[in-house]
């Protein structure tokens, strides 16, 4: 069987934006976990040229189900015009960590 569970992945400007989010999501249950990692180092494309920013990554463990929701709760915080959202699925893990997964999400 295949997990439900997902890790997505933001980027933001701040160390204070991403504590934002990830706390709005722990109050909401749709995430039972941000690691927040930084500063990072991006490097991208914008408006036809290469830029690059100084941001704060953040690792939210959540369910596939509850993606959607996830994303427009960050969009709705976001500072960013296109923020980065993006989930990957989550193979595999150790049981007692995906149950508590499961009770941590709405």
């Amino acid at each position: 069987m295949r997990s439900p569970y997902i890790i997505a992945m933001v980027t933001t400007a701040s160390k204070e934006e991403a504590e934002t989010i990830a706390q709005r999501l722990l109050e909401a249950k749709l995430i039972a976990c941000a690691n927040i990692i930084g500063p990072v180092q991006s490097r991208f494309r914008w408006s036809g040229k290469i830029d690059k920013a100084e941001e704060y990554l953040i690792l939210l463990k959540s369910r596939k189900d509850l993606f959607e929701k996830l994303s427009e709760t960050v969009k709705a915080l976001h500072s960013y015009e296109v923020p980065e959202i993006l989930a990957i699925s989550v193979v595999d893990g150790s049981k007692a960590y995906l149950d508590w997964l499961a009770d941590c999400l709405r």
